[in-house]
C-alpha cells in the first residue's frame, strides 16, 4: 500500500489566508465556503461551532454586532496539515444586531488572538481558537476597565462573596491525629466531617461532605500536596457531596457501588419515619447536599490498607459502610456507624444508633456498634459532630442497646 502523501505546509497556509482574507471582508458565504461539512471551530470559553451552519450563525450575529469588524493577520506559522495564524480585529460595538445576548454598547473593540487551523484536502477541517475573554467583556462593557474604581469595587465585592461562602461552607483542617486532620462544613452548622489523611505527598479524603464544601475542599487539597482519591465512608448526599467536583479518582466498598454510582441510597430511604419538621428540612436539603452520582474508579474490603489504616466493613446504615482502623494509636474514622447529632435538627449530643429513616438495617448497624466497640478505640470520629472518647467501647454499646 503506497504511503499517504505528507501534507503541503504552503498549501494549509494558502487555505488558511484564504480563510481569513474571507473573514477581513465580512463574507460568510466565502468563510463558510472554506469549511468542509462537519468540521469543527471551537472557540474557546465561548463556542463550539459545525460548519456550515454553526460557523455561519455565529459570524452573521458578530458582523451585524459589529458592523465594521476589521481584521488583520499579524503571524502564520505553518507545519503540515495546520497553520497557527496570530491575528488582531478591531470595530465597533454599534449594531444594530446584538451580541450573545448584549445590546449594543458603542464599545471599542481591539483584539488579538489565535486560532490553528487544521486543512485537509484544501479545505477547513477543523480550528482551535483562543481569545482573551476578559479583554472583551471590559471593552464590551460587561467588566468595568483596568484599574478603575469600579473594577476595584466589584473586585471587593467578589473577594467578600468568597470569604462569606468559604466560611459559612467550611473550616480549615484541624489536626486530630498523626498525619489526620477533620474539615467541617456545612450550613448552618459546620456538622459535615470530611477527613483528609497523609497518602504519600499528598492527602486522600475519607467523605466527601456536601456539595458547598468542593471549592474549599480542593483549596485545601492542594495546599496539601493534592488529593491523590476520595475514598467514601458510603455513598449517601451528604458524603458524597464534593466528590464529583474535586477530580481525583473514588473508591469505595464493593457493596457501596451502585449506590455511589446511583442515588446515593434514596431508594431504601424511609422519611416517612422523621417528624414534620425532619421531613421538610431533609427533603429540602438533601438535594442541595448532593453533588450527584460518582464514577467509581475502584473498590476496597475488609482488612485492605488506605493511607495506614485497615478497613472495616461497618454495614447497616448504608450496605457499604466502611470505617478506618489504626491499630497504632487506636484511632477509628467510621463515617456513619454511629451518630453524635440528631438528623432532624443538627444538634450535637450523645452517641446513638443512626436514624432508621437513612438506615439499609437498622439491626445490621447495631451489630456494626458492637463491631467497632470490641475494637476498643480510644478515639472514635463518625460522619458528623463530635468524636467519641474516654469509655468508647462502653458508649457504643449502650447507644447499641438503647432502641
Amino acid at each position: 500500500m503506497p504511503k499517504a502523501a505528507r501534507p503541503d505546509p504552503a498549501a494549509t497556509e494558502e487555505v488558511a489566508r484564504r480563510y481569513f482574507a474571507a473573514v477581513a471582508a465580512r463574507e460568510v458565504e466565502a468563510m463558510v465556503a472554506c469549511w468542509r461539512g462537519g468540521g469543527v471551530d471551537r472557540l474557546h470559553g465561548q463556542a463550539e461551532l459545525v460548519a456550515p451552519d454553526g460557523v455561519r450563525a455565529w459570524f452573521e450575529e458578530l458582523f451585524a454586532a459589529v458592523p465594521d469588524a476589521a481584521m488583520e493577520v499579524v503571524q502564520t506559522t505553518t507545519e503540515g496539515d495546520r497553520c497557527a495564524v496570530r491575528w488582531r480585529m478591531t470595530g465597533t460595538f454599534a449594531g444594530p444586531g446584538t451580541w450573545q445576548g448584549l445590546v449594543p454598547t458603542g464599545g471599542q473593540l481591539d483584539l488579538e488572538g489565535c486560532d490553528v487551523v487544521q486543512v485537509a484536502d484544501e479545505l477547513v477541517v477543523g480550528n482551535e481558537a483562543y481569545v482573551d475573554g476578559m479583554t472583551i467583556a471590559r471593552q464590551l462593557g460587561v467588566l468595568p476597565p483596568r484599574d478603575s474604581g469600579a473594577e476595584r469595587g466589584l473586585t471587593a465585592l467578589t473577594n467578600l462573596r468568597t470569604r462569606l461562602a468559604r466560611r459559612f461552607a467550611a473550616g480549615d483542617p484541624e489536626p486530630i491525629a498523626d498525619g489526620v486532620w477533620v474539615v467541617r462544613g456545612g450550613f448552618p452548622r459546620r456538622v459535615m466531617n470530611v477527613y483528609l489523611l497523609r497518602d504519600g505527598d499528598g492527602v486522600l479524603l475519607f467523605d466527601a461532605g456536601v456539595q458547598s464544601m468542593t471549592p474549599a475542599l480542593a483549596a485545601i487539597g492542594a495546599q496539601m500536596g493534592g488529593i491523590t482519591r476520595v475514598v467514601l465512608g458510603h455513598g449517601h448526599a451528604d458524603h458524597r457531596g464534593a466528590a464529583p467536583g474535586l477530580g481525583a479518582p473514588v473508591w469505595c466498598h464493593p457493596d457501596e457501588v451502585a449506590d455511589a454510582e446511583g442515588d446515593g441510597g434514596m431508594h431504601y430511604f424511609d422519611l416517612t419515619a422523621l417528624d414534620r419538621h425532619g421531613k421538610l428540612l431533609l427533603r429540602r436539603l438533601l438535594p442541595i447536599w448532593d453533588g450527584g452520582p460518582v464514577q467509581v474508579a475502584s473498590t476496597v474490603s475488609e482488612g485492605d490498607e488506605v493511607a495506614g489504616f485497615s478497613v472495616v466493613h461497618l454495614p447497616g446504615h448504608a450496605p457499604g459502610l466502611i470505617g478506618l482502623w489504626r491499630e497504632s494509636d487506636r484511632l477509628a474514622l467510621v463515617s456513619d456507624c454511629f451518630y453524635t447529632l440528631d438528623p432532624q435538627t443538627g444538634i450535637p449530643g450523645a452517641p446513638r444508633v443512626p436514624h432508621r429513616a437513612f438506615n439499609k438495617d437498622t439491626e445490621q448497624a447495631r451489630a456494626s456498634m458492637r463491631k467497632l466497640a470490641a475494637l476498643a478505640p480510644a478515639t472514635a470520629w463518625c460522619g458528623h459532630a463530635e468524636p467519641l472518647r474516654g469509655d468508647v467501647a462502653g458508649q457504643l454499646e449502650h447507644a447499641a442497646a438503647t432502641t
